[in-house]
């Protein structure tokens, strides 16, 4: 259904903005809880290992013992990546920067110049009442909780995230004991969280000023125990028993993080979604998609049919016509993730 606003203002075929959270990668690094201070890269091993078949295998094979013990026989040769703490280190110490910039008001790229005017209207209107406050305090929540640190914060007895602003002129520092702070919900009112959060606040309200962070953190997971860096995605794995099966991200032979999955944990602060509550069906903070999508449980949990994907709010909230405040915090949050939003023009 076409609404009048629609109408009025016309459809916007160009339109694209660009991301406002720029994560680098996440450089790994091995140390003691003890020493801190003393770090040393960590590399990838290789690792050629004989596995056993526990695929589901075809009724034909399961119902006969002799085809059974044939198949259970055969070698699962595999060659992988792994990387993993030296003896005497106990600790994984994850270091990259986060740049926050501004200019949100600004698409870079827009096509319908009364869609443009009417946008920066209620983006603004949006900053004006404070509401990016918001925002910033979730994402500061996701610093403070080390949620970067996927696999690799679960177990860790210890977390302490270190972070540092280092504008010129403006520089200021927090730390954290990640272990305080939930990874479920961001109901935590923390005066160190706040006031990083007003920081990233501030550079995201912004007309082009921007704050840069940057965030080290150290997790106190065991003596040698194995570390998870990014798994590189292998497009031609080819039937040669010779190629690795599981290749795994580095730089300069120092294991490391995708800056995308760093990105993704960061806005992973959508709680708006109506299945947020429900203990069966919801997946707690979930990253900002325009269609609320989960890849690992394969399920978008906005969609156009209930109306609460992103495209039904933002062309309401775009072209003057209101929404509610968690829309709105949701529509602001796929703007910072950035991407290209225009409409068909058929």
């Amino acid at each position: 259904m076409t609404t009048n606003s629609e109408i009025k203002i016309g459809k916007v075929s160009v339109l694209a903005f660009e991301k406002k959270l720029v994560p680098s990668d996440g450089y790994l690094y091995g140390t003691t809880w003890a020493d801190k201070g003393k770090v040393s890269k960590l590399k990838l091993i290789e690792k050629s290992v004989r596995g056993t078949i526990s695929n589901r295998l075809k009724p034909a094979i399961t119902k006969d013992p002799v085809k059974l013990n044939a198949e259970v026989e055969k070698p699962n040769l595999q060659t992988v990546d792994v990387c993993s703490l030296n003896p005497e280190q106990d600790t994984v110490n994850l270091q990259f920067t986060l740049k926050v910039l501004g200019g949100i008001t600004k698409p870079s790229a827009c096509n319908n110049p009364a869609f443009k005017e009417s946008y920066a209207e209620a983006a603004k209107d949006y900053i004006d009442r404070g509401n990016f406050d918001e925002l910033g305090r979730r994402y500061a929540h996701n610093i403070a909780n080390a949620r970067f640190l996927w696999r690799n914060r679960v177990g860790a007895e210890n977390i302490e995230v270190q972070v540092k602003a280092l504008n010129s002129g403006s520089q200021q520092s927090w730390s954290f004991d990640a272990t305080k702070f939930s990874t479920s919900d961001f109901i935590e009112d923390n005066t160190e969280v706040n006031s990083l959060g007003k920081r990233i606040a501030t550079a995201l309200a912004s007309d082009e000023d921007f704050l840069l962070l940057e965030i080290s953190c150290f997790a106190q997971i065991g003596r040698a125990q194995e570390v998870y860096p990014s798994e590189e995605l292998v497009l031609d794995k080819g039937n040669s028993k010779s190629k690795k099966s599981k290749i795994l991200y580095s730089i300069n032979e120092n294991a490391a993080i995708h800056s995308q999955k760093i990105g993704n944990a960061l806005r992973s602060i959508d709680t708006w979604y109506p299945e947020f509550s429900d203990p069966q069906s919801g997946a707690g903070p979930i990253a900002v998609e325009p269609y609320g999508s989960v890849t690992n449980l394969g399920k978008a949990y906005r969609t156009p049919k209930d109306k609460q994907d992103f495209y039904t709010f933002f062309d309401k909230w775009a072209r003057g016509d209101s929404i509610e405040i968690e829309a709105e915090h949701y529509v602001m949050a796929v703007l910072v993730r950035g991407g290209v939003f225009g409409e068909s023009d058929k």
